[in-house]
This record gives structure tokens, C-alpha cells and sequence, in this order.
């Protein structure tokens, strides 16, 4: 029944192959965060998900949780942030460009543009006043929610990419919400990827990619799960019954009507504070924000 359900989380692809693919699970405390890495391009075509690194924190409901839980999450992100960041760019970059993605309009698609919003940055005070730039302590950071294709006529791909050409930054690290396969994993799931992000694939929606290939700097994708789609919830139901073969029949028709996504019902509470997590991790990262 998997092949039924659309994931963005490598954490969820079935493995059955694991040929050229490290996996490893940890566990802090009460996060699980385990890593799948791809080595190959020949793996990466097998399973549908491109060469690199795909790091999944199971953190829970921050939303719910104590002030030290939240900040033990936080801190845990900003490790396996700092992490990718010295093995894209060889050590912890000194500009960096944030990327807000979705649509501020939906809100379960608004976690890239609430998270930017509360990301202080710090670029222009190396040119203005460089002297309170070096008491911060921090590196340079640049934001941008560039929106979406539909309310800018602009791809979004190339939003970035003529900011990147402008400012240079050395590392992006791009913020979107994404797709679940299991409702356990709305937005209690963050996933940190080496290889970049494609906005819009979540609900089938594909745009230019925005990777390194595509801006000629390194990305770091940082994805919550907020929808989970439709049919997904008629599998679980079903599963829940004991019914773990669908008629075929039933299969087609969920098949034939993607489109429908579901997000739980407190999405504004959970992504404001999923997006005040994001913002306090990416300040523990690169400091000074």
C-alpha cells in the first residue's frame, strides 16, 4: 500500500534494496534522528530520491512541549545544521542566504515565510556599520520569501538564483513545508537534506529545482511535514481495520483522486511555533542573529 502514498521524507521510502545507501539511527534524549545517505546515483534513481544526505529529527509536539524541550530540539537541529553546512562548504559558512518557501497565504504552506519573518538579519550591518557587525559575533545572513509562482509569475528558482548572483552568500539553506506518508510524522518530523529542494513536489506541484546545481552554491533543505495526503488516511483507516490488502479497485480510485491534502486542525498554532523553532535553530547555528 506504501506506493500509494506520496512522501517527501527519505526517512519514509521503502528500502528494500539498501545497496549504496548508509542508514544510521540515533537517539538524544527522547529524539530519534536517523541519517540515510545515498552514495550513488544508480541508488538514488532506485528509490526516487537524489545523491546525498538526508538527516530526519523526530522531535515530537513542540507545540505542546516544556520551554527545555523545546530548546533541547532546537539545539539538536542546530548541530546537525552546523553539521551539513561544514561538510557542503568544508567548514561553517561565513555568509549565508535563508530561503522562506510557500505560500504566506495558506497555512499550512507558510512555514518558510513565518520562519524568515523572525530571523534577524545581519548582512547589511557589515556595510553600514561594520563595527556593531563584529560585536554580534555573528556571520553574514540574508533572507528572502520569494512567494509563489502563482502570486509573482516568477519561478521561484529564479528568484534565488538572482539573489545569489547579487550577494554570493556561501551556503542557502531553503525552508519549506513538505509531505508525509504517515500521520504520526505531521509536523512533528524535521528533515535536514544535503541536496537541495524542488518547491512544490510535496503535493505533486514541481518546480525548478533549487540546488547547487541550479544556483551554483551549496543547499541545505529544511523541511517540516505539515499535509499528509487523502488517501493516505483511507489506507491508515483501513489498516487500522485489518485490512492490509486493499481491493485493487480501491486502489485506483485513491490513485485517480490525488489532489486532496489534509493538515491537522491547530495548523496555525503549529506552525507558528514550528516556525519560531526553525528560526531559533538557524540562530543557534550561525550565531549573533
Amino acid at each position: 500500500m506504501n506506493s500509494q502514498r506520496r512522501t517527501d521524507l527519505a526517512a519514509e521510502l521503502d528500502l528494500a534494496d539498501r545497496s549504496n545507501i548508509h542508514e544510521q539511527v540515533e537517539k538524544h534524549g527522547g529524539v530519534t534522528v536517523s541519517t540515510v545517505e545515498i552514495l550513488t546515483e544508480a541508488a538514488a534513481e532506485r528509490i526516487g530520491k537524489p545523491k546525498g544526505k538526508y538527516i530526519t529529527l523526530d522531535i515530537g509536539k513542540v507545540w505542546l512541549a516544556s520551554d527545555r524541550d523545546f530548546e533541547n530540539a532546537a539545539e539538536l537541529i542546530s548541530d546537525k545544521l552546523k553539521l551539513l553546512g561544514e561538510e557542503l562548504c568544508g567548514k561553517l559558512p561565513d555568509s549565508v542566504l535563508i530561503v522562506g518557501l510557500g505560500n504566506r497565504r495558506i497555512t499550512a504552506d507558510a512555514l518558510g515565510d513565518e520562519a524568515v519573518g523572525l530571523i534577524t538579519v545581519t548582512r547589511h550591518l557589515k556595510t553600514h556599520n561594520n563595527r556593531l557587525f563584529g560585536l554580534l559575533g555573528g556571520r553574514e545572513i540574508a533572507a528572502v520569501a520569494p512567494g509563489v509562482l502563482g502570486q509573482t509569475g516568477i519561478e521561484v528558482a529564479e528568484v534565488v538564483l538572482g539573489v545569489c548572483e547579487q550577494i554570493k552568500p556561501s551556503l542557502v539553506i531553503a525552508i519549506d513545508a513538505l509531505c508525509a506518508r504517515s500521520t504520526d510524522r505531521l509536523a512533528t518530523t524535521v528533515q535536514l537534506g544535503s541536496t537541495g529542494i524542488t518547491p512544490g513536489s510535496g503535493i505533486g506541484n514541481h518546480r525548478r529545482a533549487i540546488n547547487c546545481e541550479t544556483l551554483g552554491v551549496p543547499v541545505i533543505a529544511f523541511g517540516v511535514p505539515t499535509v499528509v495526503e487523502s488517501a493516505t488516511l483511507v489506507l491508515d483507516a483501513l489498516a487500522e481495520a485489518g485490512i492490509d490488502d486493499p481491493d485493487d479497485r480501491l486502489l485506483e480510485v485513491l490513485g485517480n483522486r490525488r489532489g486532496f491534502f489534509v493538515t491537522p486542525k491547530e495548523t496555525d498554532t503549529i506552525v507558528r511555533e514550528l516556525s519560531r523553532l526553525t528560526a531559533r535553530a538557524l540562530t543557534l547555528t550561525f550565531g549573533g542573529l
